[in-house]
């Protein structure tokens, strides 16, 4: 019979992204003690850009540097065969309920949750998101025992307020979405470098093969297009905050444009080794100068938003800048897509 899960045997994962640490952490607890951050980020496919149009977030234009919420951990199973439960939830006593059992059994568990309400969080870091992920992986009396992968060490909620963060109201409003192993396989080196390569594929396609002109690497062209008129169109506090909200989608939620860049050149360094093919690595820093960049955007944005750059040129520029970062990603890209891997 399963028991719960102390804290010595627990092993807390830091991460530079939530659903990376997470994925990582409850599979290394299965026994996959091969699987890294950079590694299950690039199995799942977790690069992307898309601006949605039409839609705002935080009173800022509705952007993302990552694939959906879940996807990560969903696809890195699957390419390694691992089954995964997931349950959402209209009652959150029914929720609660759930989770109990699991810890019961011994169970660490994936929980989808709000960022505004987390108690352990400071304060200038919460604000409405609700795709942030963690684990629950034990109980203590009225305290819940969390590994939250962004943090240095576990940490806890009250039920009260887990309850309250598993419910959170709003776009991407999680309703108690829990996940993990259900069961897992012998996983063989074959299986992990198939995985890697069905991970790359699938990010080649996400990225320059993606229909239309909001996702991949004509969304960055997209979104280059309206800075140039955010200041016209807007004014320019308006289109300040707008950039404001660029940088904090960029730098603040998760690892962001640039910490996401650098991930993906960590994993085609893993997967070169797995694959025993170097070209991934020449590739891998063609992405880590991708990250440089859009870190260097994330400068000059800020700098609009604090008012230190007024002028339609600063906007320009990062115009400019963007569609630079667009050419090294979609050459990058498009150089995985020759090299016929798995072949």
């Amino acid at each position: 019979m399963n028991t719960p899960i102390s804290t010595e045997e627990f092993h807390h994962v830091h991460a530079a992204h939530c659903e990376n640490g997470v994925t990582t952490a409850l599979l290394r607890h299965h026994g996959l003690d091969f699987m890294t951050e950079p590694l299950a980020f690039g199995m799942g496919s977790g690069l992307f850009y898309i601006q949605i149009p039409f839609m705002t977030i935080n009173n800022g234009p509705a952007i993302s540097f990552r694939t959906m919420p879940g996807a990560i951990f969903k696809r890195t199973c699957k390419s390694l065969g691992v089954e995964v439960s997931r349950s959402k939830f209209r009652d959150p006593v029914k929720a609660e309920a759930f989770l109990n059992q699991k810890i019961k059994e011994g169970v660490p568990v994936g929980c989808q949750v709000g960022v505004f309400h987390l108690s352990y969080f400071p304060k200038e870091y919460r604000f409405h998101f609700n795709a942030h992920n963690l684990i629950v992986y034990g109980r203590e009396e009225n305290q819940y025992l969390i590994s939250d992968p962004i943090m240095e060490d576990v940490t806890s909620l009250s039920a009260e307020e887990l309850s309250r963060v598993r419910f959170a109201q709003g776009a991407l409003a999680p309703k108690g979405h829990i996940y993990f192993p259900e069961k897992v396989g012998v996983i063989t080196d074959d299986l992990i470098r198939k995985g890697i390569v069905r991970g790359i594929k699938r990010n080649i396609r996400d990225m320059i093969s993606i229909p239309g002109n909001f996702a991949g690497v004509n969304g960055i062209r997209y979104t280059s297009n309206n800075i140039r008129k955010w200041r016209d169109k807007l004014g320019l506090k308006k289109a300040s905050l707008y950039l404001g909200q660029i940088v904090r989608m960029q730098e603040e939620i998760g690892t962001g444009g640039g910490g996401f860049r650098f991930l993906y050149g960590a994993f085609l360094e893993e997967a070169a080794a797995y694959l025993q093919d170097d070209r991934l690595i020449g590739i891998s820093e063609e992405f880590t100068k991708s990250g440089d960049m859009w870190r260097a955007s994330a400068i000059q944005m800020a700098g609009v938003y604090k008012g230190r750059l007024t002028e339609q040129e600063s906007f320009d520029d990062i115009a400019d800048r963007l569609l630079e970062i667009r050419a090294v990603e979609k050459e990058a890209f498009t150089k995985l897509s020759k090299l016929n891997l798995g072949k």
